[in-house]
């Protein structure tokens, strides 16, 4: 390779987009700021300059300086080589299970932290399948469907961070979930067919669980509470709760427990004028068996 092209695929790896560190994301700072410092402590610690180090793991000097400076999340590839040339014994690499965390966005961390510590959650969504319960394909083709478009690295981000938030269905004990979703999104088929069916098949799974009760609301029905938006309603073990609706309170999450109890009447209502769950589980069936 030229010097300019190893000055190029230096600058490219320094400078791609998707591994910044959000300058407000406090905890996420100090992770990767933790990090990168124990990797100069070691790097000293073995007498390797930067320079040296970076050509011993493969990547450009100035991204060892950004890692090591806490201005940028290194990737697992990296910390597995620096592992091996500082020997770490493993300590480098099992850092990984942090920092991958820090690369999710603040507000999805912090909504998969309500979730994972719910006892129960309430979703009515109109526009979409909920996140929960998409597959990593269909959540891809939606997120592929961006405008302005995501680089095929954030995608991935992003879809990683969705689908970490599916441990809710293997929590024990498991916590009470209900979900309302509009028959259109059901109807649309995001990523062509094979991912469509794969999408109906996964709301059937997850409908049959003893913990999920999976509602339908048809489109010949009459208008209800929902048309406003999506409306998310999660209780917590000490008897508080949290709530979130397009249509009310600037779409803010509340805790008062006045405003709670309007958007606990509307998904109320909405969950009375949806199908059964039996009934609306044979309608996702029958969908599928027209494909």
């Amino acid at each position: 390779m030229s010097v300019d092209g190893e000055v190029r695929r230096v600058t490219d790896q320094a400078d791609e987009p998707g591994w910044e560190v959000d300058p407000d994301d406090e905890w996420g700072v100090a992770v990767i700021t933790t990090v990168g410092r124990q990797l100069k402590l070691r790097r000293e610690a073995k007498g390797l300059r930067a320079a040296e180090f970076a050509e011993a793991v493969g990547y450009g000097e100035d991204l060892v300086y950004k890692v090591e400076g806490g201005k940028r999340i290194p990737r697992q590839e990296y910390l597995d080589k620096a592992d091996e040339v500082l020997g770490a014994g493993g300590l480098i690499t099992a850092s990984w299970e942090d920092v991958k965390k820090v690369r999710y966005p603040k507000k999805v961390r912090e909504l998969g932290k309500l979730e994972a510590s719910a006892v129960e959650i309430g979703v009515y969504e109109c526009n979409s399948i909920h996140g929960l319960l998409q597959t990593p394909e269909h959540a891809r083709a939606l997120m592929e469907a961006a405008q302005p478009p995501c680089s095929a690295d954030d995608v991935e981000r992003m879809v990683a961070a969705r689908l970490s938030r599916r441990s809710v269905f293997e929590r024990v004990p498991a916590p009470s979930l209900h979900f309302v979703m509009e028959e259109a999104p059901l109807r649309r088929q995001v990523g062509g067919t094979m991912v469509w069916q794969r999408q109906l098949e996964r709301l059937l799974e997850v409908g049959r669980l003893n913990n999920v009760t999976l509602q339908v609301m048809p489109t010949n029905t009459d208008a209800h509470p929902g048309v406003d938006g999506k409306i998310e309603l999660l209780k917590f073990p000490d008897g508080t709760a949290v709530g979130r609706s397009d249509g009310a309170f600037n779409g803010r999450t509340i805790a008062d427990p006045k405003q709670l109890r309007i958007l606990e009447l509307r998904y109320g209502t909405i969950r009375a004028q949806a199908l059964p769950p039996r009934e609306s589980l044979a309608f996702i069936e029958k969908l599928l068996g027209e494909t």
